[in-house]
């Protein structure tokens, strides 16, 4: 999966957008409403190479913090034929910031934990000529449908919370509000979803996208180097959950699975993360496990303090538990160290709990 990281989808989703629109160039874009959109099909259409650029300036500048201060518009008096040319352009600078940027870098998105890494520009890029195309040959009265696995690459990256439909992309029209689906209620109000980022003082916990469980629970490594002998079978057994909530609709991604990556050389040295949302009571069970080689520095306590300490902080949540086989005192000497109290017992496991300290 290492070599999927965006820029062949960025180019293929332009190809198809700009051979389409060469077909209508010489029509009136100005004068017309794009689809559901209140701006017109030459808006829309000058919107594009901005969105380009700006994820090209955010990844490229790796700031976490703000958005990069640029102003970017096609110049006035652009014919349409110069539009698309802007697009294209534009496009070629995304996917070479995209294919040169390493793996662990992010830049600012504000959509919603204030960072995503090249795979989610790459697939922000992609949904903004995909979705904006639409918008204009809806306006223009032109029948336009892409190929059905640039919509899976959008939906499987950073729309971890839709439930797929038969046909990705009329989930994708009906996750962004522009297109009904049987069974499902409109959407009024929708953002797209960056996978969420946890640092600590040797790791960062990377949020695990569909598409990455997805890679894992088949046998791959999820766009991840691991240390030798990763990731090990609770780390794809863990992914395979994720697929089947992400597959009924009921993933959330800040309380799915997260890789615990080395920042010192960018390996993934295990993985930890919750079996779902927090329950009724504000409830949250944690499980984890490390690659044999990483066993023994401290790594999996060092995540497991960081995670419970940003679940405790979350509304509603009132204690993180850990269930423990008896056999397993590695583990229970992991949970013990990061603060947690055994709360209840039976003859094969232990129970933990870690309780929120205004409780």
């Amino acid at each position: 999966m290492h070599n999927a990281v965006g820029g062949e989808q960025v180019e293929e989703a332009v190809t198809h957008c700009v051979a389409l629109l060469r077909t209508v160039a010489d029509r009136d874009w100005e004068g017309v409403t794009a689809g559901r959109l209140e701006w017109s099909c030459r808006q829309t259409a000058d919107h594009i190479p901005h969105a380009f650029l700006m994820y090209a300036a955010q990844l490229a500048g790796r700031g976490h913090a703000t958005r990069v201060p640029l102003r970017i518009t096609v110049a006035e008096g652009t014919d349409n034929a110069g539009a698309l040319q802007a697009i294209e352009a534009t496009a070629a600078v995304l996917v070479t910031t995209i294919r040169s940027a390493p793996r662990a870098v992010r830049g600012f998105h504000p959509y919603p934990f204030r960072s995503a890494n090249r795979e989610g520009f790459a697939a922000m890029g992609v949904a903004e000529v995909l979705l904006h195309t639409h918008d204009i040959t809806e306006g223009l009265g032109v029948a336009y449908e892409p190929p059905a696995e640039l919509s899976t690459f959008v939906l499987t990256r950073i729309f971890p919370h839709v439930q797929p439909g038969p046909s990705p992309w009329q989930t994708l029209l009906w996750a962004t509000g522009r297109a009904d689906l049987p069974g499902r209620a409109p959407v009024t109000e929708w953002c797209w979803y960056n996978n969420p980022v946890l640092p600590t003082d040797r790791l960062t916990l990377e949020g695990v996208t569909p598409a990455a469980a997805m890679d894992l629970a088949s046998g791959g490594d999820g766009g991840f180097t691991w240390l030798t002998g990763g990731p090990i079978e609770g780390t794809r057994e863990g992914a395979g959950i994720g697929v089947k909530q992400y597959e009924a609709g009921v993933l959330r991604p800040q309380w799915g699975m997260y890789v615990l990556v080395r920042r010192e050389d960018d390996r993934a040295v295990g993985a930890m993360g919750f079996h779902g949302a927090p329950d009724e009571d504000g409830r949250v069970e944690v499980g984890y496990d490390l690659v044999p080689d990483a066993r023994g520095h401290g790594y999996a306590t060092e995540a497991l303090r960081a995670l419970s300490a940003w679940s405790l902080r979350q509304d509603g949540v009132r204690a993180v538990t850990a269930v423990i086989d008896r056999a397993n005192v590695p583990s229970q000497n992991v949970v013990t160290r990061a603060g947690f109290t055994r709360v209840a017992e039976n003859e094969e496991q232990l129970v933990y709990e870690l309780r929120a300290s205004r409780d």
